[in-house]
């Protein structure tokens, strides 16, 4: 099989989007040798981290006519390495429907509340057509509650949607933590929708009595506020993927207080190191954490479970040992391999 994706996620320098483009197209490439993976923007991308003879790049418009890109650009340059189906990663499709494609709806929060995504208008405005009129021939979720979610919002027929869960990168394994004091964990995007105020409410409240730091890793979004020096909170910004897993190993809890998520790829992550986590009781977080992760609403559950973490060594490492139990149940290999099932499916479809 012939898959071009769309690798405009790959544009950002972090973050879920760009980890799932990365690892779904190197998994791909690596579980089925005899497939053609093709990773297609019409801006600049970083590539994933390896080299496969299979996995090739191209996009770039070459003309005006190309420039338009999901009316004319895409089809024409898959047209090029004669694919013969589009993965859109990311909200978008081509608009004219040459080919079957399937595209990923990561969650809702562009339709949830316009404070969370400020520069969204244009996938508003685009993807409810696509979906709804069967542009997309297929329609991608990573959890049961998006997709259930994708079904009644956009009145799309169940068949047509499907829930692959995200995996995490080997390089998201235990390791030896020796840190000089202890600390809470925050990784993802620093924005609106992640809640952190709250969190850092909380945080103070335990910092008064304790001395654990609060650890904040991610990109800074342009609007959210800088944060003011504090002793304890330590903004590190964005990091590389061994010094994140050295983080998720060494922290008391990863702490994700997410008002809303898809998904939510670093909790999996954190699992994947053995790191006991603390969520918000966001329905996509408890289905990715099961009976490994800690709910929790509002300050008052927030402050009583991180005192308790700060405090109880032997409740901490059982968490620990359910979170790796836990993140066992998820692989880039099955996503890719379920997603594959969902190309041929779209196959299937665009031909009757």
């Amino acid at each position: 099989m012939r898959v071009a994706l769309d690798a405009t996620p790959l544009t950002l320098s972090s973050g879920g989007l760009a980890r799932y483009v990365s690892e779904l197209s190197i998994a791909l490439a690596e579980n089925r040798p005899e497939d053609d993976i093709v990773l297609l923007s019409d801006q600049p991308f970083t590539k994933p981290r390896i080299e496969r003879q299979n996995l090739s790049y191209g996009g770039r418009p070459r003309n005006w006519f190309e420039r338009r890109w999901w009316l004319w650009g895409a089809n024409r340059d898959m047209s090029r390495f004669g694919s013969e189906l589009f993965h859109g990663t990311n909200f978008a499709v081509p608009y004219l429907a040459m080919l079957p494609s399937v595209m990923t709806v990561h969650d809702l929060s562009p339709w949830m509340n316009p404070v969370w995504h400020n520069d969204a208008q244009r996938v508003r405005r685009r993807t409810p057509p696509v979906v709804g009129m069967g542009i997309a021939t297929m329609i991608i979720t990573p959890t049961e509650t998006v997709r259930r979610q994708v079904i009644e919002r956009f009145r799309t027929p169940a068949a047509r949607v499907v829930a692959v869960p995200h995996g995490a990168s080997e390089t998201f394994r235990p390791f030896k933590a020796d840190a000089a004091s202890p600390y809470f964990l925050y990784a993802g995007a620093l924005e609106p929708r992640k809640n952190l105020p709250a969190l850092i409410e909380a945080w103070r409240t335990v910092r008064a009595s304790h001395a654990v730091d609060l650890v904040l890793v991610g990109r800074r979004r342009a609007d959210f506020p800088e944060l003011p020096v504090e002793a304890g909170l330590q903004v590190a910004g964005e990091v590389s993927d061994q010094e994140l897993a050295r983080l998720y190993s060494g922290a008391l809890a990863l702490v994700y207080p997410s008002h809303y998520e898809g998904f939510g790829l670093p909790v999996l992550e954190a699992m994947q190191c053995g790191a006991c986590v603390f969520t918000s009781n966001d329905a996509a977080l408890r289905e990715v954490t099961g009976d490994a992760g800690v709910a929790l609403d509002g300050t008052r559950e927030w402050v009583e479970a991180l005192r308790g973490a700060a405090t109880n060594p032997a409740w901490v490492a059982g968490q620990r040992r359910k979170s790796l139990e836990r993140a066992h149940q998820f692989s880039w290999k099955q996503t890719a391999r379920l997603t594959r099932e969902v190309y041929r499916e779209a196959q299937v479809r665009f031909l009757y």
